[in-house]
């Protein structure tokens, strides 16, 4: 079994990929919001987090967390949201043999991305390409278009202006990750 390093700070502020096991052309995410969001938010509450940048994606998300000051635990995190979401599903998706085995689902890929945030201009890079992430994928020509992101907190905030990142930036962003 392979030896995954991770990069355990207490009272840190991470970044973090969450992917579909299926991606592309699946939409299970967005179709499912509410879910979604209720699952972050009785995790959140149960096991305390502060989000700084989020966005959802049809078939991944995005997003930028910083941790308690005593608790260096996101793994824990991720494994409650990722199974509360899938709990709330019915179990129509495909699973493989090692799955079914295993009694897992096949709605989230096992591992996910994450980094430590290092310092500010490392924390503003990662926030940025939270936010433009809906604009990368061609979903949306301006960032404020897409409505599953904490763009339009971070707005009202006066972190971001309303048109940052515009148009001109999504004929720029015409590839995909």
């Amino acid at each position: 079994m392979p030896d995954y390093r991770r990069a355990w700070h207490c009272g840190g502020t991470y970044f973090f990929t969450v992917n579909l096991l299926r991606r592309g052309r699946n939409d299970l995410l967005t179709r499912n919001i509410d879910l979604l969001r209720d699952a972050v938010r009785v995790v959140q509450r149960d096991h305390s987090f502060d989000i700084r940048g989020w966005v959802v994606l049809p078939d991944h998300l995005h997003c930028v967390i910083r941790l308690p000051e005593n608790d260096a635990d996101f793994p824990l995190r991720w494994r409650l949201i990722k199974s509360r979401f899938s709990k709330g599903l019915p179990p129509r998706e495909w699973r493989s043999q090692a799955r079914e085995r295993r009694g897992e689902r096949g709605i989230w890929q096992r591992r996910y991305w994450e980094h430590l945030i290092k310092n500010e201009a490392d924390y503003r890079a990662h926030m940025d390409y939270v936010h433009i992430n809906p604009m990368k994928h061609g979903l949306v020509r301006r960032v404020a278009d897409w409505p599953y992101s904490t763009f339009h907190r971070l707005v009202a905030e006066g972190v971001y202006s309303e048109d940052w990142a515009g148009s001109a930036a999504a004929d720029a962003l015409s590839y995909s990750d």
